[in-house]
């Protein structure tokens, strides 16, 4: 089906559809034309998260058999958001009953792979060019994200590249449960005739780009709600609404083993708050191609309230080895007296584990496995006071929170929601504003035992629901 010249009722004009049809072909140009080629499935064990009981959809080159209730969950790894969304999913899935399949379709050697991994590079690059040259964040990054990636006629071209994705799904059946966890696997499910689709749009800000017409749409946010059902903004002139059956409001994609223990881990926080227990920050640094001038700048004060006992210091590089050596480099002290789980996923397990009593000190993480570089966050913020982040997914999750500069603009609108639901702190944009949010959070604990009362009254208001939720409307389909 075309679901490039018209979208939701909207004609698309004529230079939009070359454009788009020219895109698909450079593609197929670069990478070659496998769309009659039959592309096999065979599952393997994610076995780094046994508690998400995930298996992986891998090439095989026999047909695919489906385990018992099966759900797949669509995506691609584009940083560490997607995943982390995705791992969320998996989680509610498994608890409501369904064996979560794990389908990363850059994970291939398909036409539609290569031109997600393409893509996805060119993504990565603009992201740091942003971080390194102000001219180009204003006059070419933030406007491409806040508004460029909005107009409906990007989601054009986007339909048309993602027809190259349909050979992935031979093997899967068309009513089986299936959640996207970014536009590109949405769009290529729908494509390939899938009938019980969902599209889990991560962002606060509707954007043309996020439309997968044909699926269900799930958004977090009452704003993201009314945002696509009038397509706002997203052209010049007044665009037909989403229909009704298309959209569905559920809440924060938040994984089963966080939502489930919200009133356990608050009432910890609020304990070791009255009891002057030094307060424990949790940094995500990953790449940071994203504000590492910023992660450098914290990480060197906060060094100093740990000297002092007035705080703990948790870092979690992700999968970036390399950013232990900058740090080291840049705060040699802090370095000298930190205990690093690198690749030692199982130590650092036991260690959470021992942190329900008064910890002091410095801590780093770094695993070169994805999935454990993605969950050891999901394991640390559970321990963690505050978990210092930009306003991306994780500005979602039931945590408080202090959030750093954006990086896109699309991103401004998860910081100014996270910021009005209580559990997070404004944009702190500058170092000198990081630290002095810092300071204040350490000194004044009535701002962090007033985010763990607001977290525990939205879990009670079931705004932390939106995993469940997109698991039971894929479940359901369209009925």
């Amino acid at each position: 089906m075309d679901r490039t010249s018209v979208i939701f009722g909207n004609r698309m004009d004529e230079k939009t559809i070359r454009k788009a049809e020219k895109s698909k072909a450079k593609f197929i140009k670069k990478f070659g034309d496998d769309t009659g080629k039959v592309y096999h499935l065979g599952l393997e064990p994610i076995e780094q998260i046994p508690e998400l009981g995930i298996q992986n959809l891998v090439h095989s080159d026999e047909p695919l058999k489906l385990p018992e209730n099966p759900l797949v969950v669509g995506n691609i790894r584009m940083g560490f958001g997607h995943y982390r969304i995705a791992m969320a999913i998996a989680s509610c899935a498994k608890h409501l009953g369904y064996t979560p399949l794990w389908f990363d379709l850059a994970s291939f050697d398909a036409t539609g792979s290569k031109m997600i991994r393409s893509q996805n590079e060119l993504y990565s690059m603009g992201s740091k060019l942003s971080q390194k040259i102000g001219l180009f964040n204003k006059l070419v990054w933030e406007p491409l994200n806040s508004e460029g990636f909005r107009k409906i006629t990007y989601n054009a071209a986007d339909q048309k590249n993602s027809e190259l994705l349909v050979p992935l799904f031979c093997d899967l059946p068309k009513d089986i449960p299936y959640v996207g966890t970014h536009v590109w696997p949405s769009q290529g499910a729908v494509h390939a005739g899938l009938t019980h689709v969902v599209n889990a749009i991560p962002d606060n800000w509707p954007m043309g780009l996020h439309l997968a017409e044909g699926s269900i749409h799930a958004v977090q946010t009452p704003f993201a709600y009314l945002g696509y059902k009038k397509l706002n903004g997203m052209a010049k002139e007044k665009l037909k609404p989403m229909p009704d059956d298309d959209l569905v409001r559920v809440g924060h994609y938040i994984d089963h083993e966080l939502v489930s223990n919200i009133e356990y881990d608050c009432a910890k926080r609020v304990e070791r708050l009255e009891s002057g227990a030094p307060v424990r920050f949790l940094m995500t640094v990953g790449g940071a191609g994203a504000g590492g001038d910023l992660y450098l700048a914290m990480a060197k004060y906060l060094y100093g309230l740990v000297k002092e006992g007035k705080a703990q210091l948790m870092i979690n590089f992700g999968d970036h080895l390399d950013m232990w050596d900058v740090f080291k480099k840049q705060v040699p002290e802090l370095c000298e007296n930190t205990r690093t789980f690198f690749n030692d996923y199982a130590g650092l397990k036991a260690w959470a584990e021992t942190l329900d009593g008064v910890s002091k000190g410095v801590y780093a993480f770094c695993h070169n496995d994805i999935f454990e570089a993605v969950y050891s966050t999901n394991l640390l913020m559970r321990k963690a006071d505050v978990l210092v982040t930009k306003p991306s997914e994780l500005a979602f999750y039931p945590v408080p929170k202090l959030l750093m500069r954006h990086i896109g603009g699309h991103e401004v609108y998860g910081a100014v929601y996270s910021r009005e639901m209580g559990d997070a702190t404004y944009e702190c944009e500058t170092a000198p504003a990081l630290c002095d949010m810092i300071s204040t959070l350490v000194s004044d604990k009535q701002i962090l035992k007033q985010m763990c009362a607001r977290i525990v009254e939205l879990k009670n208001a079931r705004v932390y629901d939106g995993g469940y939720e997109v698991v039971k409307l894929a479940a359901r389909g369209r009925e």
